[in-house]
């Protein structure tokens, strides 16, 4: 899953549910039933997303809507591997950005 997000300190939730291609009400769903979520809240209750905030939103897209994961699994397979690294994930996750990028060269030839 590649989300092509520009490089930001920040994305609101409008930019990361057009870059995961979902409706931001998923988002705020899933911000709520997951505790590794914890995206910056301003004054008017706005969530920001950190860049954090996007990987794991990338790791639960993978879990629920790639690897067909119910909620109550990928929360237990988040606490049962918290603090290990998810070297699988990042490795699958650098090949698609190479993909993607090689694609966009490809393009411009």
């Amino acid at each position: 899953m590649h989300v092509d997000l520009p490089k930001k300190l920040y994305y609101s939730i409008g930019e990361v549910a057009k870059g995961f291609g979902v409706k931001t009400s998923l988002i705020r769903f899933w911000d709520s039933e997951f505790s590794i979520l914890k995206p910056k809240k301003n004054a008017k209750g706005n969530r920001r997303f950190t860049p954090d905030d996007i990987k794991n939103l990338k790791l639960i897209y993978h879990l629920v809507k790639e690897q067909g994961y119910t909620l109550e699994g990928a929360k237990s397979y988040l606490k049962t591997n918290k603090g290990k690294s998810l070297t699988n994930f990042d490795i699958i996750c650098k090949l698609e950005s190479i993909k993607h990028q090689l694609i966009k060269i490809k393009s411009q030839i």
